[in-house]
């Protein structure tokens, strides 16, 4: 085969569709791991870098609040994140444990 930059382009395009459909791929998984609060953070652009350097949480337990469903956000942790973006912390409580509702018992 006869290599040229024509050629060259063509094979190069083909390489960064395959990179951008497996980016995508993965992104969309993130979302299905995602919290709640993860997922609001996403949606605000919020530096985690900077919530924990703010708030004084660790690196760590932002990152174990965003991603593992199991962790539970206690709400210091919240009103200090609401803070930290600027953000009215009554919202981001209502963004973030909307879904929860009281368990009625009979």
């Amino acid at each position: 085969m006869y290599c040229n930059s024509a050629n060259l382009q063509i094979v190069y395009i083909g390489f960064l569709k395959k990179s951008i459909l497996q980016l995508l791929r993965c992104l969309e998984n993130l979302d299905v791991q995602m919290t709640k609060l993860g997922l609001y953070l996403a949606q605000k652009s919020v530096n985690k870098s900077e919530v924990a350097r703010k708030t004084g949480l660790s690196k760590a337990r932002i990152s174990e609040l965003s991603l593992n469903a199991s962790t539970r956000l206690q709400a210091e942790e919240l009103y200090l994140i609401a803070l930290a973006i600027d953000v009215n912390p009554c919202d981001m409580l209502e963004q973030v444990c909307g879904h929860v509702k009281k368990k009625i018992k009979l």
